[in-house]
């Protein structure tokens, strides 16, 4: 976890904590709930806390030592002094929703007399067009490794331990980089490659190559896909169906879909395994498809960070991988896509979520329609 994250979890422990017991005990029963119950990804859980903790804080402030003391008064006074600190309407409506899910969780289970936040309206959250690339840039960036001799992230450690499998996470900080070796030939080379070799320059070499190859697999999938970033650092080798060319990705919530990929990713992914993978590989590395540099599996924020460097390095705007996926949307509904079909692609449970990608394709339109027309 990085350094932001870290600070806001020690937060959310220590108001946690002082809160008064009945108070922390519906914390904890409801996150049992989200988790199990609900089958929430771990981020979201982390999040609807995060924010119930901040809740029940302002009611403890006003007064309030049990669940059953909460009202929609107090709800609203929270949101309004959320407002006041400069909350994004974003973040005030994921709040609401946070808030008006608890009160139902604890109408049903006897702690509150009423549903009291069943009735609370939420900010319409803004809703801004999705970064797209142009076809043209999207093949730049996604061939980029090829062009480049090294990778252009710093060194720094990169992978999560060997075990882990990532959270679904959509924030674009940037807390870790890659431990890709630079130009100046520092970085970590990860592996057996280096007790092989015996020389600490070709070894790096080796481990330059490897890594390069893996950030054309990561970028392939990313727009070839149009999976999530967390998705496609959870690929297992075993996920991959090279005969169907399809790969099996765990999407929000535990979902499984299954969605195909095209003939550049396949020569990619070949390369990967037969020439990258093995540089990276360590015993711990288990199945994931995607290494570090250190041999654990891919993390989202690495992964992020490579996205966005080579688009600098590229000379596009410094992106992130949703970009991608929002570019293989689009591109697939200007070629002819169906709608339904988008949508399974891209695991949305709301074939809403899937419409803002044809608004971006008319947008295109108009603004192809105003510049060639004669009589636009």
């Amino acid at each position: 976890m990085g350094g932001t994250e870290d600070r806001n979890t020690r937060g959310t422990r220590a108001v946690h904590a002082a809160l008064p017991e009945p108070l922390r005990d519906a914390v904890d029963e409801f996150a049992r709930h989200l988790a199990s119950v609900r089958n929430r990804s771990a981020h979201t859980v982390r999040a609807y806390v995060a924010d119930l903790v901040s809740l029940l804080d302002h009611a403890h402030r006003m007064g309030c030592a049990e669940v059953a003391e909460l009202s929609l008064d107090t709800v609203r006074s929270w949101l309004a002094k959320q407002r006041t600190m400069g909350a994004a309407r974003a973040s005030l409506a994921r709040r609401a929703a946070a808030a008006r899910t608890f009160s139902a969780w604890a109408h049903r289970g006897g702690l509150l007399p009423t549903d009291v936040a069943a009735t609370l309206a939420s900010p319409r959250p803004q809703r801004t067009l999705p970064t797209v690339l142009r076809t043209d840039q999207a093949a730049l960036l996604v061939e980029a490794p090829t062009r480049h001799s090294t990778s252009p992230t710093h060194p720094t450690p990169d992978d999560h331990p060997v075990d882990d499998h990532p959270v679904d996470d959509h924030a674009d900080s940037h807390r870790t980089a890659d431990a890709h070796p630079t130009a100046d030939g520092h970085g970590t080379a990860g592996g057996p490659v280096a007790a092989e070799t015996g020389d600490g320059a070709g070894a790096e070499e080796v481990v330059a190559e490897a890594v390069r190859l893996r950030d054309r697999v990561l970028l392939e999938l990313l727009y070839g896909t149009g999976v999530r970033v967390s998705e496609a650092c959870g690929i297992d080798v075993a996920d991959i169906d090279h005969g169907r060319r399809v790969v099996r990705v765990r999407g929000k919530g535990g979902r499984e879909r299954v969605v195909p990929y095209g003939s550049p990713a396949q020569r990619a992914l070949d390369e990967w395994l037969r020439r990258g993978r093995p540089v990276l590989v360590v015993p711990g590395s288990r199945d994931a498809l995607l290494l570090g540099v250190r041999g654990g599996r891919l993390n989202p924020t690495t992964a992020r960070q490579i996205v966005g460097a080579y688009a600098q390095a590229t000379g596009l705007p410094r992106i992130g991988p949703h970009a991608l996926r929002h570019s293989a949307a689009t591109h697939l509904l200007e070629g002819g896509a169906d709608l339904r079909a988008v949508q399974e692609l891209l695991g949305h449970s709301s074939l809403a979520s899937t419409q803002v990608y044809t608004h971006v394709s008319v947008d295109r339109l108009r603004a192809a329609y105003r510049q060639a027309h004669p009589r636009a």
